[in-house]
């Protein structure tokens, strides 16, 4: 499942939805906007829409799906202004196994923060 969400993110709400009876493993990633990266002090972050955000992701979750052997999938991208300690992005993986809940998750990470389609501006 992908989600582009403009409002928070709720932990326990995401663990309901990829919670599978024949998962043995659930692994869910959030990254947070960060006060300071090296010596730059951040306010805010903004993300915009810069093209087919939907597709993106979807084609994120089809490779993690081609991949690996998963239960479920679920990612989600916060669009609008953010302040310091909110979350950015979730990536939540189900999987039998943790090497494959582990392994697509961080996969999944990894092509979240090379976007193409979402625009950043840190004041």
């Amino acid at each position: 499942m992908e989600v582009i969400a403009t409002e928070s993110i709720d932990p326990n709400e995401i663990y309901g939805k990829v919670k599978k009876e024949n998962a043995g493993s659930v692994v869910m990633h959030y990254a947070v906007v960060r006060e300071k990266t090296g010596e730059q002090i951040t306010k805010t972050v903004e993300f915009q829409r810069d093209g087919d955000i939907e597709n993106e992701l979807k084609s994120i979750t089809d490779d993690m799906r081609q991949m690996w052997q998963l239960e479920d999938v679920f990612i989600a991208r916060r669009l609008g202004t953010l302040q310091v300690g909110e979350v950015i992005s979730v990536v939540a993986t189900s999987a039998p196994h943790r090497e494959d809940a582990f392994d697509a998750c961080r996969y999944g990470i990894e092509r979240l923060k090379t976007m193409r389609t979402v625009k950043k501006t840190e004041q």
